[in-house]
């Protein structure tokens, strides 16, 4: 039984020593790019002010930041609160209401009535509702929690890869998560993108959606494995690429749209998400395609591990 017609197929396995070294050397720049540069953390990890201001008439969060602005307050973020007549309004506030013996604690009451001042100037049905301030400390927290939920999501992925394919595919799922988080993560870096809760989400996301991608190819490597006779791993892993190869590029591609319809028509609070997902679509659809099967050929999967056992064939699923 013929696997594997090169004449009909792109040998993405022979471009593996290129892809990897340019997967090596992406992983290594975003590193130097978190390290140095670092990520722009928004206020859910830095802390701030939070303000609810409430409206008797419907009102747009770009008129609200509007009015903001033009009253002095630099670079607030405003989402709505269920509907058009409520706003929460968040910012770092200036050095001049902080009081240096009180820490991190903050005049709210001078904070808030500038921000009232500033939006009734614009819209006298203005109210401001509640106020708050949200600690650094609670946002060190916050960025801890986080790292540790994406840590833990995937080794989770990786548990459940061994346990349904083999310990090399769990191994090679492994390091391509790392590869993509990495390289998002640098992507943001570069461009110094606010990085808050959304962007958060988003990278988790990013990581569910990258392996959804590799075990679709996975499986197809099994299958393969089990139909062929004597072809080598090198054939099988090539092959089963181009199988899935029209079925990946046109999830990423109306994915993609999704996330480009959410980044224009969803407005600027889930700006961050649309944009981090088109980054890991992009990241996870290579990944997929040049780094998830050169790993697995390097780690020297083979026909005998994918076997089951039976009893006509006690030794195949088992390495000599």
């Amino acid at each position: 039984m013929e696997i594997f017609n090169p004449n009909s197929n792109v040998h993405f396995l022979g471009l593996r020593r290129y892809s990897i070294g340019l997967a090596i050397a992406l992983m290594i720049a975003s590193v130097a790019l978190i390290w140095g540069k670092g990520l722009n953390y928004g206020l859910d990890f830095t802390g701030g002010v939070e303000i609810q201001a409430n409206y008797s008439q419907p009102v747009t969060t770009n008129d609200v930041r509007d009015a903001l602005e033009k009253g002095g307050i630099k670079d607030p973020t405003v989402q709505s609160l269920g509907g058009t007549r409520q706003v929460l309004i968040r910012f770092q506030p200036k050095d001049d209401t902080v009081h240096p013996p009180q820490g991190d604690k903050v005049n709210l009451d001078v904070i808030a009535g500038d921000v009232g001042k500033a939006l009734k100037a614009a819209r006298p049905d203005a109210v401001v509702a509640s106020r708050n301030y949200v600690s650094s400390q609670v946002g060190d927290e916050l960025r801890s929690s986080g790292t540790i939920a994406a840590i833990l999501v995937i080794i989770g992925i990786g548990l459940y890869l061994w346990i349904r394919f083999e310990r090399r595919f769990a191994v090679a799922a492994l390091a391509t998560e790392v590869h993509d988080v990495l390289v998002t993560l640098g992507v943001i870096a570069l461009v110094q993108r606010e990085f808050d809760m959304t962007v958060l989400a988003s990278v988790l996301a990013v990581i569910g959606y990258s392996i959804n991608d590799k075990v679709v190819v996975f499986d197809r490597i099994r299958e393969l494995f089990r139909l062929a006779r004597k072809a080598e791993p090198e054939e099988i892993l090539n092959r089963s690429i181009n199988s899935t190869l029209s079925r990946t590029i046109i999830t990423s591609l109306f994915t993609g749209i999704a996330m480009a319809a959410l980044f224009f028509y969803g407005g600027p609070s889930v700006h961050g998400f649309a944009v981090t997902m088109l980054i890991g679509i992009v990241v996870g659809t290579l990944s997929s395609i040049f780094v998830a099967s050169p790993i697995l050929l390097w780690l020297g999967v083979s026909k005998k591990d994918l076997m089951p056992v039976t009893r006509e064939n006690p030794e195949l699923a088992r390495r000599p």
